[in-house]
């Protein structure tokens, strides 16, 4: 959510929205970023962009380079610690997506959902596939994504479509989905199947499947997805020779979760 897009109310800080909005224009591409680049990502006067990177900077978050550029410090992982420490699944699931990365040969991620986006929480890369690196805290629009539509899927029927509706639809490549319509009759064969691939809708080339990780209460907490190259083989072939290993690792992960059966 950008500053613009907060509702006001008394209780709305606009100086802490100006300040996250700051840090959050850092989405690793590229890693360096001009004052005038960050006050164009932000959204805010280059005035205040100056004086927030400065203040960053004074604590240890940000650091300037020799050429008058920005770069985020290792010690911003601190802001986001507290939430992964508490929700301890990337402890759990980390040994499994290196033994499945290592057994398959292929990128393996698991991702939480944050309204209409889905957010890396823990990855185990074999080889770079995509354009854009993926690093922990990576966002991506869900309805575009498998497992996005895995998890959006395991939401109630109603909270399924208020995150369709606030999601804009925007087409990534020629093969992208966008209307609402076809994407509920996916979700409804994704609910049905248990899993989802997408092929070519975020980028082309691209080829993710997914299925769901469930918590205690049965309820989906997360997703998990293997990511290969669409000249690895047909959709067929690929699902014929990646969903097995993968629904055999949730199922381990969910065994560790304390899950009920699927």
């Amino acid at each position: 959510m950008t500053e613009s897009d907060a509702a006001p109310s008394a209780d709305f800080v606009q100086s802490l929205a100006r300040g996250l909005s700051v840090i959050r224009a850092f989405d690793g591409e590229p890693a360096e970023l001009s004052l005038a680049e960050v006050a164009r990502r932000a959204d805010i006067p280059r005035a205040a962009a100056r004086r927030f990177l400065r203040t960053l900077e004074q604590l240890g978050y940000a650091i300037a380079t020799s050429d008058a550029r920005f770069r985020l410090t290792p010690r911003v992982l601190e802001l986001g610690y507290g939430y992964l420490s508490s929700l301890s699944l990337p402890e759990i699931v980390q040994p499994h997506l290196d033994a499945l990365s290592h057994r398959i040969g292929e990128s393996v991620s698991v991702s939480v959902l944050d309204g209409a986006d889905i957010v890396y929480v823990a990855r185990a890369a074999a080889r770079r596939i995509m354009s854009v690196r993926i690093t922990v805290g990576t966002r991506f629009p869900a309805f575009a994504t498998s497992m996005g539509r895995v998890l959006i899927a395991g939401e109630a029927s109603d909270r399924a479509a208020e995150l369709l509706a606030s999601a804009p639809l925007l087409s990534y490549t020629p093969m992208t989905t966008v209307d609402p319509a076809a994407i509920h009759q996916i979700l409804d064969v994704v609910r049905d199947q248990g899993w989802a691939m997408v092929d070519g809708e975020l980028e082309e080339g691209l080829r993710s499947i997914a299925v769901p990780l469930r918590g205690r209460d049965g309820a989906v907490v997360a997703a998990l997805n293997v990511s290969t190259s669409t000249a690895r083989g047909s959709a067929d072939q690929v699902r014929a020779e990646l969903l097995p290993p993968l629904l055999e690792t949730a199922a381990r992960i969910e065994g560790e979760l304390g899950a009920t059966s699927r």
